[in-house]
């Protein structure tokens, strides 16, 4: 990551943020001041928080079908025309 190169000879998706990071830290007084930068890499390397946001979706979602399931229509129907899994943000199957 030191070297800003990554396999396929270009910049990392990281980098940008790697950069700031490193900025902040060489000129900070304590390493509490750069931690809104390293929160920033951290979320681009490991995309903890969206993730985190994707499954509290489907989540809600899922909660919502089962609500409309108690009037009559089946889990399965709502879950299969619903617009989470259309638009890409969760892949059926994918727990």
């Amino acid at each position: 990551m030191a070297s800003g190169f990554s396999y396929s000879a270009g910049q990392p998706r990281c980098f940008a943020y790697w950069r700031e990071f490193s900025k902040c830290y060489a000129g900070s007084d304590t390493p509490k001041q750069c931690k809104a930068q390293a929160d920033d890499y951290l979320e681009c390397l490991h995309h903890t928080q969206e993730t985190a946001r994707a499954k509290a979706v489907k989540a809600e979602f899922v909660k919502k079908a089962e609500h409309q399931a108690k009037e009559g229509r089946k889990v399965a129907d709502i879950l299969a025309e619903g617009a989470i899994t259309n638009v890409g943000l969760i892949q059926r199957g994918s727990e």
